[in-house]
Parts: C-alpha cells; sequence; structure tokens
C-alpha cells in the first residue's frame, strides 16, 4: 500500500472510532467547521460543486435569484453531514431510524413491492442514501446493492463491512469474482429489491439524458435491468431537515415503452428517472453531494483510438 493509502486508511478508521465516541453536538460542530474550512479554500471540488449547482440553478425558475455561493456553502455542510452521519450510523438504533425517517408518496414503495417482480430503486448522490438503506432493511425489505470499488482496499473493505451490517448485500462494481450484472438479475428475477445510485455513470458507457437542459450520461444498468425482467424502476430521493432528520421521497414508477427497439426503451426509461432526480434535486439542491464533473462539456474528451 502507497504512503497516501496508508494516510487514507487511517483517516477512515479514525473517523469510525473516534468520531462515534463524540457527543452529538460536538461532532456536528466538528464537521460543520470542516465543510466551512474546506469552502473557504475553494478546492477543486468545491469548484465542482459549486458549477454543479449553477446548472441547477440557471435551469430551475423556482430558484431564480438563489445565492449560489450560500447555496454551495450549505452543500459542503450537508455532505459533511452524510459522513459524519455515516460514521455514527452503526449506533443508531431501528428506533430511531423508524422516528426519524418520513416517507413522502411511499405508497410508490409499497405498491411496487407488493407485485411479484422485482423492484429497483434508483437514488442520486443526495442527503443519506445509507441511512435509506437502513431505514428499508428495518422495515423488511433487504436489497442488493453495488458499490464501487475504493482504494485503498480496507477502506472499501470498511464500507461493504458497514453497509452488511446494516442487513445490506453488497457486491463490487468491479473486481469480484463476475460482473454484478449476472446476479443483479438473478436477485429480481427472484422478487427482490435493488438500490443503486444512478446519477453519475463511472463508465463513459452510460446512457445520455437531459439533465437541467445539458446532456449528461446516466448508468443504463437501471432501466436496461427493469427492461429484461419486468421490475419496477423506482425513483427515490432522499434529503435532509424536512420534519425528521431523514426524508426519502418517492417518486412515481417509471414506464416502460414496452415495444420498439431495446436501446430506445433503455433511454426512455433512463430520461424518466433523470426527470425524477431532477425534480428531488431542485427541491433540495444544497442535499445533492455531486463534487465530480457529471455533464458531457464537462468530461475530457476520451482519448483517439488507436
Amino acid at each position: 500500500m502507497s504512503a497516501r493509502g496508508r494516510v487514507v486508511g487511517a483517516a477512515y478508521a479514525a473517523g469510525w472510532s473516534g468520531v462515534r465516541r463524540l457527543p452529538a453536538r460536538p461532532a456536528r460542530t466538528l464537521f460543520d467547521r470542516g465543510a466551512d474550512l474546506a469552502f473557504s479554500r475553494q478546492g477543486k471540488g468545491v469548484r465542482r460543486l459549486r458549477s454543479n449547482l449553477a446548472r441547477v440553478v440557471d435551469a430551475t425558475p423556482a430558484l431564480a435569484g438563489t445565492d449560489l455561493d450560500a447555496l454551495t456553502a450549505r452543500a459542503m455542510r450537508s455532505y459533511a453531514r452524510y459522513w459524519r452521519e455515516v460514521f455514527r450510523l452503526e449506533d443508531v438504533t431501528p428506533e430511531q431510524i423508524r422516528t426519524d425517517t418520513v416517507l413522502v408518496d411511499g405508497e410508490h414503495l409499497w405498491e411496487a413491492v407488493a407485485k411479484p417482480q422485482g423492484v429497483i430503486l434508483a437514488l442520486p448522490h443526495m442527503g443519506n442514501w445509507d441511512a435509506a438503506g437502513y431505514w428499508l432493511t428495518d422495515a423488511g425489505i433487504p436489497f442488493t446493492t453495488v458499490a464501487e470499488r475504493l482504494e485503498p482496499a480496507s477502506v472499501f473493505d470498511r464500507f461493504v463491512a458497514f453497509r452488511e451490517s446494516l442487513g445490506m448485500e453488497v457486491v463490487p462494481l468491479t473486481g469480484g469474482e463476475q460482473p454484478p450484472g449476472g446476479l443483479l438479475r438473478d436477485r429480481l428475477d427472484a422478487g427482490g429489491v435493488l438500490c443503486l445510485l444512478a446519477d453519475r455513470d463511472l463508465t463513459r458507457g452510460g446512457v445520455p439524458v437531459d439533465l437541467f437542459g445539458e446532456t449528461a450520461t446516466v448508468p443504463a444498468g437501471p432501466a436496461m435491468l427493469a427492461c429484461r425482467t419486468g421490475a419496477t424502476l423506482l425513483p427515490v430521493t432522499c434529503s435532509f431537515d424536512q420534519g425528521a432528520p431523514w426524508t426519502l421521497r418517492l417518486h412515481p414508477p417509471v414506464p416502460d415503452p414496452g415495444t420498439g427497439r431495446l436501446a430506445d426503451r433503455v433511454q426512455a426509461m433512463s430520461q424518466g428517472m433523470a426527470d425524477a432526480f431532477a425534480l428531488g434535486i431542485a427541491d433540495k439542491p444544497e442535499d445533492w453531494h455531486m463534487l465530480q464533473r457529471l455533464w458531457q462539456v464537462d468530461l475530457d474528451p476520451r482519448p483517439p483510438v488507436a
């Protein structure tokens, strides 16, 4: 392991052990101050977050006149809150997760899980998706998710162990015994539930969609699996502080056109998923934790084929 890897691994280990021992108020103060410091330094990730939020604001009439710097500062605090809660989530009791989670339009979820076909819950990087997963497993809805492989390996292993401790089945995006697609399809064919983060394509082979007036690519997996298995594709957006610490908003199922080429059906469903994400993000933009490049105009061009 490289020196940097050892430092990163030690930092995460310290987070899980040290932050859990802090009382709630000092922990919040510590992470808020860290977020404010990061914002003041205007590093690469903060600048990218501001740029991403600028597109949301520019494309959303209800956000006209929003102070973009203030919004970005709040978004950094929201991002810090996610990490603070992740480090402490194993200490949250099932009773707390039930009391502190608000479900908006939850009938979409109950109707979907009552069907014999599987369910694909598609989420953007928003709010606390790990707390959402904890709520699902506590509600008797076990699910499978895919984890991006992180470096160093100790950090990835810690995240897998953490999520499995909350009742999730976690499969790696890369580096596993086999690609995850077959296993995910098996889970849906058996009537299972998947939770997939789906607002950022990690392969550059995703589906182009319109998102806030610009072209972005999203993973093809959620729509492709829905088309091939008949599973319900249900977008979910998570946010903070709407009457309780965690809010889960269930959007209406994305319809499958049902006819035509598979590629066209996947395109249509991916766009419907992106439209639902946009509604949730526009409602609480500060809770969208997108510190990476997303839109095609911001991505580096692909290298020429030799």
